[in-house]
């Protein structure tokens, strides 16, 4: 999920913590388990600090250990250490747990998300997304909303309020899962141009009748489209070059850390007078007619890196930082 829902869930979760007798009889525990789940709601995400030091580091490494199982164990122990030793006699058990509540649910909710998590690390290195969940999904935001702005002008008892609220978020969390199971199930039959051997994927959007829509076919094509209320529409395709430049980007460490964590990947390989122009593009995300998410490496005729971007740009932009033309 976004940095804004994480947060509104660390507050949500805070005020469910009133159900424990412990925390709601005591203002200093109180206090301890709402500050816990609110840094627990962020913590796994504070590895997007390696963004100062690059952009690879930052993709390869991002919801990567930091959102797996020891760290999970980790994050629930620093928190809980360091709140510990500000607020002194806090029951380190109750205040632990909620701690380990809110890195849980952070770490379970991006694993609905397209983007995806290495949560099952040391037992399994492998991105997990689900693609149930959009990342920044307007009811469980505007849930949390409704529910702390409740608790915050007294409508309603908070032992009532936030159980209500994460009684509906499981709900909306089956149904999301079981419409997003049939929704694939169904596209093969869906569409006319179907293959033995085609691959689907139903993307969310911000709309609950919307999704976007990836097949990939046995032969390396990937086919992008839409499914608007039933209908399925296909409206791009993109043919994965085969090509030594793209082969020999592989090595260059931009591209590595875009192929570790994309296993949606295809290169376009443009020839330059200068050399060539290899862009890697995640397929998964098109958005305005272009797809944002790249590693692109130019290199010389004898495939000497010249320059290389990887990250979220539109083509205009990524033209111009890159200086393609001026070599």
């Amino acid at each position: 999920m976004d940095t804004g829902t994480h947060l509104v869930i660390g507050f949500g979760l805070a005020g469910l913590s009133m159900v424990d007798p412990v925390v709601a009889s005591n203002p200093s525990v109180m206090t301890a388990v709402f500050i816990g789940t609110v840094l627990g709601s962020q913590a796994p995400d504070f590895d997007t600090l390696l963004r100062f030091k690059n952009n690879a580091v930052y993709i390869r490494n991002h919801r990567g250990i930091s959102h797996s199982l020891p760290f999970v164990a980790l994050w629930t122990l620093l928190i809980t250490g360091i709140l510990a030793l500000i607020f002194r006699g806090v029951p380190v058990l109750h205040l632990g747990m909620w701690v380990l509540i809110a890195v849980a649910f952070h770490v379970f909710t991006d694993l609905f998300n397209t983007y995806g998590t290495q949560a099952f690390r040391p037992f399994n290195q492998k991105w997990i997304s689900w693609n149930i969940i959009h990342i920044f999904d307007p009811f469980i935001f505007t849930a949390h909303l409704v529910a702390i702005f409740l608790w915050a002008v007294h409508a309603a008892e908070p032992t009532l309020i936030f159980p209500v609220l994460y009684g509906l978020i499981a709900l909306y969390y089956v149904w999301r899962t079981l419409a997003h199971y049939l929704v694939e199930k169904k596209l093969p039959i869906q569409d006319p141009s179907h293959k033995a051997g085609d691959k689907y994927m139903a993307i969310p959007t911000y709309s609950l009748t919307a999704w976007n829509v990836v097949k990939q076919g046995e032969d390396g094509l990937y086919t992008l489209g839409d499914l608007r209320k039933g209908n399925l529409r296909w409206i791009d395709q993109v043919k994965c070059d085969i090509h030594p430049a793209a082969e020999a980007s592989k090595s260059h460490k931009d591209i590595q850390a875009f192929l570790y964590f994309s296993g949606h990947a295809c290169a376009q390989v443009i020839e330059k007078p200068w050399g060539y122009e290899v862009r890697w593009s995640d397929v998964r995300y098109r958005h305005r007619k272009q797809y944002p998410f790249v590693a692109v490496l130019l290199m010389d005729h004898s495939y000497k890196p010249l320059d290389s971007y990887i990250g979220w740009l539109s083509d205009d932009r990524l033209q111009k930082r890159l200086r393609v033309d001026s070599y």
